[in-house]
């Protein structure tokens, strides 16, 4: 199984003015809950872990959980209110955000929620801005470290700068999962904000030197690419009639998460014996599932038939 693992909230879209204001479409997000329900959607085994309010939003988003076949076990219910995420796009469909959440829930994940059932647990999956705020930064490094003994650990890094401006702190959480992950993902703007005028190349090299066994740096409609120490690949995205890049990030990491288990790589061993032809392979399946989700509005993520057509 997946464990995937951080915040769950609204995305909040303007959709048009009203005679007394603006008409707002509010629909279930976060980047970490965008990847478990990708999964399931790819049909791989999968379960949430973070925190929901027990107010109307967390309601739906535990519903949207369990409709799309996420385990639930490991949800944390608490008394605060649901991060809100108002969503703005430009002319070329990349997302602005602001976010109305200094106390919500998906913070108040507590070392307490660490007492999980008995589960098979293949990879962890942490990331976003989940890894900077607390308490539930500090319980997912607790997590983490728990974890790497008998799992695989997958860190996206997602800066989101409208939750957490200070680049000190994300830099601070890249620094201390480059030491502890064994698949690292970022965008290049991403990459941009915490080391700028850096090469990916270079700061592949950089991640695999501390530990990482792969990075991958995906670059928008420019394609992704990916670093092992004996693979290298880089593929071409997959032209689409876009619409908004909503999730697709999300999407991407869902999908080579469910392209590792279905090649029996969600291992440090089996990820290690991937060669440049398997790692090309995983990135086209990858910005495949990206080009979907960038096809339809907001974080509409691809089901498997769809990726297999």
């Amino acid at each position: 199984m997946i464990v995937v693992c951080g915040e769950a909230l609204m995305d909040v879209f303007p959709a048009g003015d009203t005679p007394g204001g603006v008409t707002l479409d509010a629909r279930i997000g976060g980047s970490p809950f965008n990847v478990a329900v990708g999964v399931a959607r790819l049909e791989r085994p999968v379960a949430f872990f973070g925190a929901l309010s027990t107010d109307v939003f967390g309601d739906r988003l535990l519903r949207a959980l369990a409709s799309e076949g996420v385990d639930t076990r490991l949800v944390a219910r608490v008394d605060a209110p649901t991060t809100l995420g108002l969503v703005g796009c430009d002319a070329h469909g990349v997302p602005t955000y602001t976010f109305h959440g200094e106390r919500g829930a998906d913070r108040q994940l507590a070392h307490a929620a660490l007492a999980w059932p008995a589960l098979a647990v293949d990879a962890v999956q942490v990331g976003s801005y989940a890894t900077v705020v607390e308490p539930v930064a500090a319980t997912l490094r607790a997590l983490v470290e728990r974890a790497r003994p008998h799992a695989l650990v997958g860190y996206d890094v997602n800066v989101r700068l409208a939750v957490e401006p200070d680049l000190a702190r994300w830099r601070d959480a890249l620094a201390w999962h480059l030491a502890r992950a064994d698949l690292l993902k970022l965008s290049d703007e991403d990459l941009q904000a915490l080391a700028p005028g850096v090469d990916a190349a270079a700061f592949a090299r950089d991640a695999l030197q501390h530990g990482v066994r792969l990075v991958v740096v995906t670059r928008g409609s420019a394609g992704a690419s990916g670093w092992m120490r004996r693979a290298h690949a880089s593929v071409e995205a997959v032209p689409i009639p876009l619409v908004d890049t909503v999730g697709a990030g999300d999407s991407f990491q869902a999908a080579l998460l469910t392209w590792l288990f279905d090649a029996g790589s969600l291992s440090r061993d089996a990820l290690d014996a991937l060669d440049t032809e398997q790692l090309a392979a995983a990135l086209r399946y990858s910005t495949r599932a990206a080009a979907i989700t960038c096809s339809r509005r907001g974080a509409d993520l691809p089901r498997r038939r769809e990726l297999e057509r």
